[in-house]
């Protein structure tokens, strides 16, 4: 690690200056232009899809046109990616460059999804197509507005307990006022405006870790409480960090959102483990979930019936375990390389084989249209993902912004990895969502706040330039043929 004073920007050496100017991101700029050939190919196969489907309804045979489903959408949603790179460019920071195009593609395949799904399931706020394109739009403004807004950490590192505190003041918020959804108590209303406060509290309890996990460091890996020939962690120090997450926990328990606990849990345990490389630690982490699962299913009928439905979903076939079902169908049907997009979701009694197929289940989708391939390369976007943040843990400068851009990274990964896994019946469903690709504005803009911060911690400060009249002596000496 460099000795970089925590919270504050790169210092500038003496005799040399520091230029702030447009600065050329080639490397993003290319990928951008896969992204949008990718996306308009998409689009494009979507709209010829849909032509051909009206023309078979209406009993003709007309040779559907080659233009995208709703130009409209595409070209919004593609200029604001543009519009995003520009601004990129004119702050002249000199940050990754993989994360923006990477985002956008996601983005890009989940708009896509959304036109291929009736407009009606976005309820009173319109089409769901339109209403997703706002929440993108959003989320690409929160993106290179932090990106380019955020120069150090100290805001942070210095407040870690006050933005514990907000969180588990949210979680109490939801619990009191908040509403149910699908029997879980996850929305929060103020005023007209709904969201999901477990969304951003994976962020704040990142922050939170990082802020401790970095300043007890050595005294995690190096000290331990013995119990016989048992090494636990010393618990004075983990106490307050353990102490947080259970409050959180046991909260978001309460409520029945086991998504959101399954994911805090998981985060935690990763990001102890990338702090102290010690095995230990998640031996008697995975231990302590088992214990606490067989509880909850003991206790809350809920648990309980997501894993009978996950064990054997075709036990009620057509009742608790239809969308789990269904969901397999709709790999099965997909292969190894899909329907097309906009030839799969074969409709029962008129309606959608899975009803919370844009929320829950969009994997599914995806996999039935764009077969085992799509999926993969889904999930290789997701590795993108992971692979960038802890690139940037690595080469941070302190210990505080390492262990953050890690626990960032993680929490996209392993959200993206649970909806799979429920998806593919591997583990029990969670209700949790696909990052920007599920519908909804809570997941979405609370993933952007992450990827934003990572762009704004990859920062490898501003370029040193020789002052002026050095670099015109420089010049003079090379054309003399001087060394």
């Amino acid at each position: 690690m460099s000795a970089v004073a925590p919270g504050r920007p790169l210092a500038r050496p003496s005799g040399l200056e520091t230029a702030v100017r447009p600065r050329f991101r080639g490397r993003e700029l290319l990928l951008l232009l896969v992204v949008f050939a990718t996306l308009t190919a998409g689009a494009i196969s979507l709209g010829a899809e849909q032509r051909l489907l009206a023309a078979n309804l209406a009993g003709g045979g007309a040779v559907p046109l080659l233009a995208p489903a709703d130009p409209g959408i595409l070209v919004a949603y593609l200029g604001t990616l543009l519009v995003a790179h520009l601004l990129l460019v004119l702050s002249g920071r000199r940050t990754d460059q993989v994360l923006l195009p990477t985002v956008g593609l996601l983005g890009g395949i989940g708009l896509l999804l959304m036109e291929r799904l009736p407009q009606s399931l976005a309820g009173n706020l319109g089409g769901l197509a339109q209403t997703q394109l706002v929440w993108l739009i959003i989320g690409l403004a929160i993106v290179t507005a932090l990106a380019v807004a955020v120069r150090g950490d100290a805001w942070l590192r210095r407040y870690k307990y006050t933005w514990a505190a907000t969180g588990v003041g949210l979680l109490l918020l939801t619990f009191v006022f908040g509403t149910d959804v699908n029997g879980a108590r996850l929305s929060l209303g103020i005023g007209p405006v709904n969201g999901q406060p477990s969304e951003l509290i994976k962020v704040i309890l990142v922050v939170f870790f990082a802020g401790y996990l970095s300043e007890n460091r050595p005294l995690l890996v190096e000290a331990s409480t013995r119990v016989g020939p048992i090494r636990l962690p010393p618990v004075p120090y983990l106490a307050p960090m353990v102490a947080m997450l259970a409050m959180a926990l046991g909260i978001v328990v309460v409520e029945r959102d086991l998504g959101a606990a399954m994911l805090f849990f998981v985060v935690f345990l990763l990001l102890l483990y990338v702090a102290t490389a010690r095995p230990s630690y998640v031996v008697l982490g995975v231990i302590a979930f088992l214990v606490g699962g067989a509880v909850l299913y003991r206790l809350f009928p809920t648990v309980q019936e997501r894993i009978d439905i996950w064990l054997d979903p075709f036990a009620d076939a057509n009742g608790a375990g239809f969308q789990v079902v269904q969901a397999l169908h709709a790999f099965a049907r997909g292969g190894i390389l899909g329907t097309g997009l906009g030839a799969g979701l074969p409709p029962i009694a008129g309606h959608l084989p899975i009803p919370a197929l844009h929320t829950d289940f969009p994997l599914a989708a995806l996999g039935e249209e764009l077969g085992l391939v799509g999926i993969l390369a889904i999930l290789g976007l997701y590795l993108v993902l992971i692979e960038r943040g802890l690139r940037i843990a690595a080469s941070a400068g302190d210990e505080f912004r390492s262990l953050l851009a890690a626990g960032l990274s993680l929490v996209i990964g392993v959200q993206a990895f649970i909806l799979a896994a429920g998806n593919l019946k591997l583990i029990p469903l969670t209700g949790i969502t696909l990052p920007f690709i599920s519908y909804g504005g809570s997941s979405l803009l609370a993933n952007a706040v992450i990827v934003g911060l990572l762009i704004a911690l990859s920062d490898h400060g501003p370029e040193i330039r020789a002052p002026a009249t050095r670099r015109r002596l420089d010049r003079l000496r090379a054309r003399l043929g001087w060394r």
